[in-house]
């Protein structure tokens, strides 16, 4: 009798990519009829699933391009209303927490701490000896 690798962890959710691409287009299209925006969160939720459950397809082969290229589109629409919006605080905080690329970045440059020296002159070395 043969070993076989047993498969441990909980079954996909998905078995084809096809039938993720549909959910997905289906969320899209939901989000375009009502005006409502893509999110990541939104997306996993029309998928049934997870945000976490969502990004870990995106580490699959079969499906990570998939995953990738919505999660662009949610992306994209967060990043258009940067330059469309009034207030773009919120689509900040989704693109640094959703996205890697997105980050700020703070350098602090580290220099010597300035000394300072204190000379007396003769006319006060003379003065204190009075």
């Amino acid at each position: 009798m043969s070993e076989e690798k047993k498969k441990v962890g909980r079954p996909l959710k998905f078995r084809t990519v096809e039938e993720m691409q549909e959910k997905i287009n289906a969320y899209f299209e939901e989000c375009d009829k009502n005006e409502d925006p893509y999110t990541i969160t939104g997306l996993a939720l029309a998928l049934d699933t997870s945000r976490e459950t969502l990004l870990d397809y995106e580490d699959k082969d079969e499906f990570s391009d998939t995953v990738k290229k919505a999660k662009l589109k949610c992306e994209n629409y967060a990043e258009k209303f940067l330059f469309k919006g009034k207030n773009v605080v919120g689509s900040i905080f989704n693109l640094k927490n959703n996205y890697k690329r997105w980050v700020d970045k703070q350098e602090i440059v580290k220099t010597e701490a300035p000394t300072i020296q204190i000379k007396r002159t003769r006319s006060e070395e003379k003065g204190n000896e009075e």
